[in-house]
């Protein structure tokens, strides 16, 4: 699991990863051509955007409520973070299972149509 530094997994160590799954807890930790590598021995790799959008979520929740001048319980915070992070995991999962993609390439596929639903929304082309 890289958590700290972005770039670590790299074409000269990619080969050497002994793992079967990989948790980007860092941000960009694996670079695309030691993903590349990981991905061709069915290493499993849960990107950054998925593994990191606890924080994130977490961090948007807290400026709901500075803006609501309101506060959560500890529960409220966690059952809305469970909900919304199993959700989007199981999005993911599903997509890469449906489309035969990595983890990543799913993630991005949610995200995007996300943007893309949201654009539509706004009337935004």
């Amino acid at each position: 699991m890289p958590a700290a530094l972005g770039h670590v997994l790299t074409a000269d160590n990619a080969d050497s990863v002994r793992a079967d799954l990989v948790v980007e807890g860092a941000n960009a930790p694996t670079t695309p051509e030691a993903d590349a590598r990981l991905q061709a021995r069915d290493v499993d790799v849960v990107p950054d955007i998925l593994a990191n959008a606890g924080g994130v979520i977490a961090s948007y929740f807290e400026w709901v409520q500075n803006r609501q001048h309101f506060e959560w319980t500890e529960e409220r915070v966690i059952d809305e973070l469970d909900t919304r992070m199993t959700n989007a995991c199981e999005q993911v999962f599903e997509i890469a299972d449906e489309r035969r993609v990595s983890l990543r390439q799913a993630a991005y596929i949610v995200s995007l149509g996300r943007v893309a639903q949201a654009m539509a929304t706004r009337g935004i082309q």
